[in-house]
């Protein structure tokens, strides 16, 4: 099968589209005959993938941040995003089993090559800034674990892109497995520190409703910013467009809504597993540092510091940075997915597998390994928030694209997002971009 060009649906300005991340498009088969359990477990998986980009590094900075200086109150801010994760990740899987395409490419054959391109750069930088965060955490990790320079942990985290060539030759179920076994490592220790955190469960239960007061207070709102960019990620709404596609589903109507239905039920499952982890960053910053007076904990080295005292677990400190680590892996290899999805979808770029991944991976870990040597050791908690605030105002970017398409019935077809779903993703979409507004009013005004 050429899977180079394949016929065009209606509605699209291109009259060929191409298959999205070639090399594993349609590579996992969905067996039509099997039983039921057997072609939900077929797209068990994508999800996860999405899942890593909702609980990175820059999540941790933003939850450490926000839970040791407010205690519970943004727990609800993380609750709130991730609701608003599941109905744009789900529009992510709509958009690419009716449509054949990801964000990517979608934005290329629906807008003018002008505002294309204006929206790849808009994208990289994302996932510029998602690099930023994932280096210095994985960085970081390996400095708490093995007392490697941050210097060198940079450059070791550039090694990712031949895990990924290998993880996929031998099939990119492997990589869904690899994601999701660290997935399992970090709910473990994490698991083990709020054990010994204690925290107070039924101020964790109001820290869940949501308050007037984060709007109000602008280093809250700050906060509560970067914490939905670090939930809501860009890069995400374009790897989930992608990785969707390397089921092998099938072409008709039926099969397509079957398809839709499950590929929303492994998202949703995978991103409530994500605000678990989320959930727990923040109400374990709450617990050890809010509740014992360190309001001003921001930095992720100083945070491993205070455990091992706060909880009285000499071993704190070893599942804080082995979770780090292994949230740090996860999201370079989802990144760098999604910097070749962003690449070729926009620019139409052909080139050989290899050549794809360490082509996009420079593009973001180049820029991300300069600013980390440049601040070193002070300055990287702030320089992690910042990067999320970043993702949060570029958000808006990817998210109306993705809105216009799956609720116009011309490039949907039978699988356009109903109404109710359609007035849900606009009012996100418009929230969002509210948010954004006030955050850039109060830097203007101080």
């Amino acid at each position: 099968m050429d899977l180079s060009r394949i016929k065009a649906d209606n509605g699209w300005r291109n009259d060929a589209r191409e298959a999205s991340l070639s090399d594993v498009y349609q590579s996992v088969k969905v067996t039509s005959h099997s039983s039921k359990l057997r072609r939900v477990l077929a797209f068990a998986g994508p999800g996860y993938l999405v899942a890593v980009g909702y609980m990175d590094p820059g999540n941790w900075a933003t939850s450490l941040a926000g839970g040791s200086k407010f205690g519970y109150a943004l727990l609800s801010v993380a609750l709130l995003s991730n609701l608003m994760a599941i109905v744009l990740q789900s529009l992510c899987a709509r958009l690419a089993i009716a449509s054949g395409r990801d964000l990517a490419q979608a934005c290329r054959d629906a807008f003018p090559r002008s505002v294309s391109v204006v929206l790849w750069a808009l994208a990289e930088i994302a996932i510029i800034a998602t690099d930023i965060a994932e280096v210095i955490g994985t960085a970081i990790g390996l400095n708490l674990i093995f007392g490697i320079s941050l210097e060198l942990g940079v450059l070791v985290t550039s090694l990712d892109v031949f895990l990924i060539l290998y993880l996929q030759k031998l099939g990119f179920r492997w990589v869904e497995a690899f994601i999701i076994t660290l997935l399992g490592v970090i709910a473990v220790c994490f698991g083990v520190q709020i054990f010994f955190a204690d925290p107070v469960w039924s101020e964790v239960a109001f820290g869940f409703v949501p308050t007037t007061e984060i709007v109000r207070n602008p280093e809250m709102l700050y906060l509560a910013l970067g914490i939905l960019g670090a939930t809501v990620m860009p890069h995400n709404l374009y790897l989930h467009s992608g990785i969707v596609q390397t089921r092998d589903f099938g072409k008709t109507v039926p099969e397509k809504r079957e398809a839709l239905k499950f590929a929303t039920i492994d998202s949703t499952v995978a991103l409530t597993f994500a605000l678990m982890i989320n959930a727990a960053i923040l109400i374990l910053a709450a617990a050890a540092f809010n509740a014992n007076g360190h309001t001003d904990v921001v930095e992720l080295g100083q945070a491993n510091a205070l455990l091992s005292p706060i909880l009285g677990l000499a071993l704190a400190p070893v599942f804080f940075g082995i979770a780090l680590l292994c949230c740090g892996l996860n999201s370079t290899v989802t990144a760098t997915l999604a910097g070749q999805i962003v690449m070729e979808g926009f620019l139409h770029i052909k080139l050989k597998p290899w050549v794809r991944r360490v082509v996009t991976r420079a593009i973001a870990i180049v820029p991300a390994g300069i600013v980390t040597i440049w601040y070193g050791d002070a300055g990287t908690s702030e320089l992690l928030i910042l990067t999320q605030v970043v993702l949060s105002l570029q958000l808006s970017f990817a998210v109306f694209p993705l809105v216009m398409f799956t609720t116009s019935k011309a490039k949907m077809g039978a699988l356009v997002a109903p109404r109710w779903l359609a007035a849900l993703a606009y009012l996100i979409a418009l929230a969002i971009a509210a948010l954004n507004v006030k955050l850039l009013v109060d830097v203007v005004t101080g």
